[in-house]
């Protein structure tokens, strides 16, 4: 089923990519989009990728669309749903691509009509760019989205399922509860450790005299460009899913403690064991096509 108009609110990364590929792919005939920077809407209109533009103000866009996505940092969804949600058709669907689920469906349920149904989504694809200019449509192909929709809406559940699908991501169905913790162990609490490991390592060039920068390893390249994510984004979602994060977080520092002791002791077979397990995990995930040598990998918001 091809969407006959799609609104997006917010045209960063993630929501100019669904706006090119939902053109490019054919699944939506017309594409709106609302953002309130007029950078952004100049940047977009120059980039051509949607049929119309807004500024801060999107009533006439939200009255015409039968799917409207709220591409916006999580700690601003509840707001921007308040306004937009009275502009809505009847019958039209309502979703989003935080990257917690349980707060979000929080902050909007109090503003929904009878007529609206909302599907939370999260897209698991990105980079660490951002802007309109940072979209492309490959981005979510083979990439996971993950819906966690209320038992009223199965039939829009299978109508979002379809429209992502169309976009060449693979859909799993859980519930808010189920994915903010297996996001905070996949996403958040890596990213909470990228961010504190740059922080440290700011803070040791003065001792190594500047070299850390100049002598960056491939892994440690890695945590720097997760930890060049979006700051406003990444601290919406900590503070969102609070719970989760700081649950995983304290298993983190269980396991990081004990190898820690086995350094201290030179216990190299505990070491050895815990290297060889985590080195299948790495397996898994190249053969499960997630590997983070692929172009569009780097980021989940």
């Amino acid at each position: 089923m091809t969407i006959e108009t799609l609104l997006i609110i917010g045209g960063g990364l993630i929501g100019s990519s669904i706006a090119r590929a939902a053109k490019a792919y054919g699944q939506a005939k017309t594409v709106y989009v609302m953002d309130n920077s007029p950078e952004a809407c100049t940047a977009i209109e120059r980039l051509g990728f949607a049929d119309g533009v807004s500024e801060g103000q999107a009533d006439f866009y939200a009255a015409q669309a039968d799917l409207v996505i709220l591409c916006v940092p999580p700690g601003r969804m509840g707001d921007v749903a308040e306004k937009v949600i009275p502009n809505m058709k009847s019958g039209a669907i309502l979703s989003d691509v935080g990257s917690i689920k349980g707060a979000v469906i929080e902050a909007v349920k109090p503003h929904l009509r009878k007529d609206i149904c909302f599907v939370a989504g999260h897209p698991i694809a990105g980079t660490e760019h951002s802007g309109p200019e940072a979209g492309f449509a490959e981005i979510f192909k083979d990439r996971w989205c993950v819906l966690t929709p209320t038992e009223e809406g199965l039939e829009q559940t299978q109508i979002l399922k379809t429209f992502w699908e169309g976009l060449g991501s693979d859909v799993a169905i859980m519930t808010p509860e189920r994915h903010d913790i297996v996001l905070a162990t996949t996403s958040h609490v890596p990213h909470l450790i990228a961010y504190t490991l740059v922080g440290t390592a700011v803070d040791m060039e003065t001792v190594t005299q500047n070299e850390v920068v100049k002598f960056s390893a491939g892994g440690f390249r890695d945590f720097t460009r997760i930890a060049a994510s979006d700051p406003i984004m990444w601290r919406d979602v900590f503070l969102s899913n609070r719970e989760a994060t700081l649950e995983v977080v304290d298993r983190f520092i269980e396991d990081l403690t004990a190898l820690k002791r086995a350094i201290r002791w030179e216990d190299g077979e505990t070491l050895l064991e815990h290297f060889a397990k985590t080195r299948d995990i790495r397996r898994h995930i190249v053969d499960a096509g997630q590997d983070s040598s692929t172009p569009n990998f780097g980021r989940d918001d």
